[in-house]
């Protein structure tokens, strides 16, 4: 890529375009929008200026808004910091919909390798195209779209992305007035908690208007190039899908839930058949074949608006291809391409759109066990209290039957329900609508098995079990075991047994997010790609073939950053016949939510899969030696993060300095922020990792991104041994994608925000902890790297993360007055109210870091 090229292209094609759309905005005429306009370059420019002299951003304000403002009376100054929020809240969706037009030509400049034609050239010049065309027969790419709460936007505000991107790129002036004026008077937050029939309706608005066509149109890329005919084709994306389904720490999912997703997923993709068949019936208006189209086509219809038995993906696919028969036999096959794009549509997404996973924590079938064995008095002691062979036998020689109605709890009852409506669910819209029941915080072979039984107790024979038990290892202790585990359940003959009838396959899933808030970041990271090629091993050597789902969250704190390039690293140790990951909240509409992104990034993660697999390449082996030097990483920087952890400051700083207690009352989601309702002050342990991780992307200080690498490296350095880092840096792909997923993190740190703490009575020693870490790891990453700033080499990413940074800094100081108001004042009207602004303001600095979350 030519730097100087593509820091030009930005600069034409987002920055410049920004500024004149921006003063277009500042100057609609209502609501004082001028005043607002000029007010908030002038508070930026004075939170730069003072932030740089280690200024408070509470006294920044108060100047603001004695000096600048000429406000006196406190109500006015409040109302005119909650309009600034409001203002540069918009702010950010017009840089977001700026941005988003420009995409083809910023990845046009881009020159970046991971297009189907680059696998193409490359196959064809290494003579390996009949190696990836035996690939694409059997791997896959299954992305899952999850309800975690890191969109910030409400619907009514994506629509708007939507249409103003479009309007953009058409440079419709007249059009982007309209957008901007529905923009400044449209609410951005829902004043009510989300139901999960809500977000998992808001995730299906993607699969209906995006997914089905972005997915659509990459095959017909791959069939274009490698298949010959309709019987050749696999699909090779799945979708998979939480909300209404993923119970962790969210009680208001229930089996009604669970049930009416199902029937919304089905209904839904009805819908797009329909759309199809209309567009078809235009063209295919031959005798034999319009009449055959209609009656396919009402069908369908009748099964838009409810579930009506009888219609599965097995006759619509029959009565496509009687259609087909008669197109090609009596009318030359006219229009035969239009008809086979259907088809091949109707393979990939059949009757259910996307898998509905179930998960639910391992203590909650642990409680529910207890529960059975008191009722059905099934032994003296309490599941608990039980050694393992007590265990085996409860679960799998006691030959009972429950009923939901033997118990009172809700979350039992519930469980049994959803457990026995599987089977229904699976009749009505195919085997696949839920095949999947994932185990969050799996830490024994019991994990499994008491899911296993369970089914059992609900009446299923083993054979009629037609789901992928999946544990989730996300702890690190989980992580260490995860091996040991996995081999215990495989010598299992009553499990193996399971394994033969789901054709040898086991799906894994790891939680990168868990992971890092538990281990920090290399840590995790290490850990979790050493537990991958255990896993892989055991597997093999028990003939299984394993398939690893990697939870992944947005930000490199949390499994993400650069997803191609993680994947492209896996190497030659780590199964990757298949590439499964979440895809959650804010990332769906910032790297999925248009047709043009959608395809892009698939098409990215299926050739960072093919290309592993079929190219070899050096920089995928670890040495000896690179594995030696990546653990000692590991050790050193594990224990630097966990003497952070255990600082007597730790969690104090968190809730008194940090937003973490304040996600849960942004209303973006319906999942609680924590695992536990109590009133036993923050806890650690039950802590979700997107608000932990969220809070300190909200500080600018990105902890669990970097903490504890600057230290490690230091080590090394004081050995004199930086050049083993150097060396690893430029010959390994996947510390390299280490590196600068770190740097993507410290990118968006800014101490000078937090630097009034220094000198803090209570959290002075603590803050200066995370300060020296941050500068140590700064400066040492780009030592190893060899580079003069962060992201040297992704100039267009690096202008992207700086331009967003500089529309939040009047976001992140007022937040940081707002923090500061609510520690000191004595007043309750006075807290709400600061509450109230500091809750405001999670909105837009969320969503101007696009990935922090």
């Amino acid at each position: 890529m030519d730097q100087n090229v593509s820091e030009s292209t930005f600069r034409q094609e987002v920055e410049n375009k920004y500024i004149v759309y921006n003063s277009l905005f500042a100057n609609l005429p209502y609501h004082d929008m001028g005043k607002l306009g000029a007010l908030t370059p002038m508070l930026y420019d004075l939170a730069n200026e003072e932030l740089n002299k280690e200024k408070n951003p509470k006294d920044i304000i108060e100047f603001f808004l004695n000096k600048y403002a000429y406000l006196n009376k406190e109500e006015d100054k409040n109302e005119l910091l909650f309009r600034i929020i409001q203002f540069i809240e918009r702010q950010v969706v017009l840089f977001d919909s700026v941005e988003d037009a420009s995409f083809d030509k910023i990845i046009a400049v881009n020159h970046q390798n991971g297009t189907l034609e680059n696998l193409y050239q490359v196959a064809q010049q290494q003579n390996k195209l009949k190696e990836v065309y035996e690939e694409l027969k059997t791997f896959k790419v299954r992305v899952v779209f999850t309800a975690h709460p890191t969109q910030f936007y409400p619907n009514t505000v994506l629509r708007i992305i939507s249409d103003l991107t479009e309007a953009i790129q058409d440079n419709d002036i007249t059009q982007i007035n309209n957008l901007l004026q529905q923009l400044g008077r449209t609410p951005f937050i829902n004043k009510n908690k989300l139901t999960p029939l809500e977000e998992a309706n808001s995730i299906i608005y993607y699969l209906r208007y995006v997914y089905y066509d972005a997915i659509g149109q990459l095959h017909e890329k791959l069939f274009s190039e490698y298949y010959s005919e309709n019987k050749d084709f696999i699909p090779i994306m799945e979708l998979g899908f939480w909300p209404g389904g993923d119970r962790d720490g969210n009680p208001y999912v229930t089996s009604s839930i669970t049930k009416k997703v199902t029937q919304e997923l089905r209904t839904s993709i009805m819908k797009c058949y329909y759309n199809d068949l209309k567009k078809i019936s235009r063209r295919l208006t031959f005798r034999g074949v319009y009449e055959k189209l209609r009656e396919l086509s009402q069908l369908i219809y009748d099964n838009s608006f409810g579930v009506k038995k009888g219609l599965t993906t097995e006759i619509i696919l029959e009565k496509a291809l009687e259609i087909r028969r008669i197109l090609v036999d009596d009318h030359d096959g006219i229009f035969l391409n239009e008809l086979d794009r259907f088809i091949r549509q109707v393979q990939t997404f059949r009757m259910h759109f996307a898998s509905l996973d179930i998960r639910q924590d391992s203590s909650i079938h642990q409680k529910i066990l207890n529960a059975i064995v008191k009722r059905y008095n099934l032994s003296e002691k309490s599941y608990d209290e039980m050694d393992k062979e007590e265990k085996f036998y409860v679960l799998f020689q006691s030959n009972i039957l429950i009923q939901e109605s033997d118990f009172e709890e809700d979350i039992i009852k519930d469980t049994i329900r959803n457990i026995k409506q599987i089977k229904q669910i699976q009749e009505e819209n195919g085997v696949h609508a839920i095949h999947r029941y994932i185990i969050s915080n799996s830490t024994s072979i019991f994990s499994v098995l008491e899911v296993f039984a369970l089914f059992e107790f609900c009446g299923y024979k083993k054979e009629d079990i037609e789901l992928d038990i999946i544990p989730l290892f996300e702890t690190v202790e989980g992580l260490d075991n995860a091996e040991s585990i996995m081999q215990q359940l495989y010598n299992l003959p009553l499990y193996r047994e399971h394994l033969m009838r789901r054709e040898k396959r086991q799906t894994i899933m790891l939680g990168f997010s868990d992971g890092t808030k538990d281990g920090g970041y290399v840590k995790a990271n290490w850990a979790i790609f050493k537990a991958k090629e255990e896993l892989t091993k055991v597997s093999k050597d028990n003939e299984i073939e394993v398939l690893f789902f990697d939870g992944r969250g947005g930000p490199p704190a949390r499994g993400g950053g650069k997803t191609r390039q993680f994947y492209a690293s896996q190497g030659p140790t780590i199964a990757s016949n298949q590439i499964q990951l979440t895809i959650q909240g804010q990332t769906i509409s910032s790297s999925y939510g248009s047709i043009n992104q959608a395809k892009h990034n698939f098409e990215q993660l299926i050739t960072a899969g093919i290309s592993n697999r079929v190219f070899e390449n050096k920089q995928l082996i670890l040495s000896p030696k690179d594995r030696y030097i990546l653990d000692e990483l590991s050790k050193i920087s594990y224990k630097k993060y966990e003497e952070l952890k255990e600082h007597p400051q730790f969690i104090a700083y968190l809730e008194e300095r940090t937003t973490v207690e304040y996600y849960g009352k942004a209303n973006i989601g319906s999942r609680p922020s924590k695992r536990k309702k109590d009133s036993s002050g923050l806890q650690f342990k039950d802590l979700r990792a997107i608000p932990f991780v969220g809070a300190w992307s909200q500080a600018k200080q990105n902890v669990p991104g970097y903490f504890g690498f600057g230290t490690a490296i230091q080590e090394f350095k004081e050995q004199g041994r930086l050049s083993e880092l150097q060396d690893l840096y430029e010959h390994s792909l996947y510390f390299r994608t280490l590196v600068q997923n770190s740097m993507m993190s410290m990118i968006k740190c800014n101490f000078k925000l937090t630097s009034y703490m220094k000198d803090n009575d209570k959290f002075s020693d603590f803050w200066n902890i995370l300060n020296e870490e941050f500068k140590l790891t700064y400066d040492l990453l780009l030592e190893v790297s060899k580079q003069k700033v962060l992201m040297e080499k992704e100039e267009i990413n690096r202008m992207s993360v700086l331009c967003r940074e500089k529309i939040m800094l009047p976001l992140l100081v007022i937040q940081q007055f707002a923090l500061q108001k609510i520690n000191e004042t004595e007043n309750d009207e006075e807290r709400i109210v600061y509450e109230r602004m500091l809750v405001r303001t999670l909105f837009g600095i969320i969503n101007a870091s696009r990935n922090s979350a």
